[in-house]
């Protein structure tokens, strides 16, 4: 791992006035810890991006996304309202985090750190400029993130290099992630077996009078502690249950409410554990007692379409003719109007407020070709408008991986009528 000499002493000195304080700081606290994947890995992960500098005469990349900065360091921040980085230069990596989080970011990450304070405006900017200082790089041409840098951010970037050209990476930086490696494959199939054990407890905790959220509870609680059973030295954090009852189901992304349950209601279950920055989920619709008529035929045509997803799943498949044939199904049923969102999308350093690999979604407009390596979901979606027979939002969730010849469902808990009328 390539290192830079600290810019300052990180011992405390006594100071008098906020202007004595400095502006910077290197703050090698403790020891680094173990991070989710090897140094090889991260080795792997730089050097595909120094080649994409490379291809497009990219003098230094400035990442400042979570996902990027995730997914080249390890380090997932928490913003509230800072700016953080990674700057890559073709010979190593700095995070540049704020003074409020101290040595944690160094601690838990691949490369170096450099921190900056608040007590002077524009300590960030001031800390990029001195990053690429120090190691005597003169950049005409920076990489950054077009697809989440706000435009005020992305501005005070090129004041802060007035004679770079800001070049857009992240379509490059999408493509590369799109490709998971053995490790990440296996953090996404122990985040697989993770959620099946959250829909257990949830399964376990429904009844007639329990309120949503309580429900929501169950599961999460289910899937943190094994979360850190199998992570032990990683952070704990970000996983989450959305539980819908009702007319609640409409949604993909509804939270879980106060509503108690009734005997009848349709439901969603819906989990998302997190494992390191690396979101996996399982859905399924489930029903509290004996569904009717109506309701339980629109169940099952939604799992005939699951099924056939899961088998067009495989290397060499176009994303949107797998849209497009599914799309058949719905037709042929008169309900390809009540979908509600694409077919499936990839995985891997995502969650509801960061990351998406969207050039990796099952979809009409998507003409990715599924290679080995690729992850994927199969969700099909229906919802019926409340008054209608059968309301309510019907959904199941597999993850599958795409290997050289064969797929592997790493999804085992049952889907359908036969296993999820919970009775009543």
């Amino acid at each position: 791992m390539n290192t830079s000499p600290a810019t300052e002493a990180t011992r405390t000195t006594e100071a008098t006035d906020v202007s004595e304080l400095a502006r910077l700081k290197v703050m090698h606290n403790g020891e680094k810890e173990q991070l989710t994947f090897s140094d090889a890995e991260f080795e792997r992960r730089l050097a595909g991006l120094r080649a994409i500098m490379a291809a497009r005469q990219i003098d230094a990349v400035i990442l400042t996304s979570y996902h990027g900065i995730k997914y080249y360091s390890d380090f997932l921040f928490t913003t509230f309202g800072r700016s953080y980085a990674l700057v890559v230069t073709a010979l190593d990596s700095v995070t540049v985090t704020a003074n409020i989080d101290a040595g944690m970011p160094w601690r838990t990450s691949y490369g170096e750190n450099v921190i900056y304070t608040d007590w002077r405006r524009d300590n960030y900017y001031f800390a990029l400029q001195e990053v690429l200082r120090q190691r005597n790089v003169t950049a005409r041409r920076i990489g950054v993130e077009d697809d989440a840098l706000p435009l005020l951010n992305r501005q005070r970037i090129q004041d802060a290099f007035p004679d770079a050209e800001l070049v857009d990476v992240s379509l490059d930086a999408m493509r590369q992630r799109m490709i998971k490696s053995a490790e990440e494959i296996a953090v996404i199939t122990h985040g697989a077996r993770i959620a099946d054990l959250g829909g257990e407890a949830i399964r376990e905790a429904i009844r007639e009078g329990v309120s949503e959220y309580e429900v929501a509870l169950a599961g999460t609680e289910a899937m943190v502690h094994e979360i850190a059973r199998t992570f032990p030295l990683r952070e704990v954090r970000d996983t989450w249950v959305w539980f819908q009852s009702g007319l609640n189901t409409d949604g993909a992304h509804n939270w879980a409410t106060t509503r108690k349950l009734r005997r009848g209601d349709i439901l969603s279950l819906n989990c998302f554990p997190m494992t390191s920055g690396y979101y996996t989920a399982l859905e399924r619709t489930l029903f509290l007692g004996e569904p009717d008529a109506r309701s339980r035929e629109l169940w099952e045509i939604n799992v005939q379409v699951h099924e056939r997803g899961l088998e067009l799943i495989k290397p060499g498949a176009v994303c949107k003719d797998i849209a497009a044939e599914l799309n058949e199904i719905y037709i042929s049923h008169g309900l390809l109007a009540n979908r509600t969102f694409g077919y499936g999308h990839s995985f891997g350093v995502l969650s509801h407020y960061y990351g998406r690999e969207a050039g990796l979604e099952l979809r009409e407009d998507i003409d990715t070709v599924l290679e080995p390596g690729m992850v994927v979901s199969m969700e099909p979606m229906i919802a019926i408008p409340e008054g209608e027979p059968g309301a309510g939002g019907y959904r199941e969730h597999d993850i599958v991986v795409i290997g050289e010849d064969t797929t592997e469902d790493i999804t085992k808990f049952p889907y359908g009528p036969e296993h999820n009328i919970i009775p009543a």
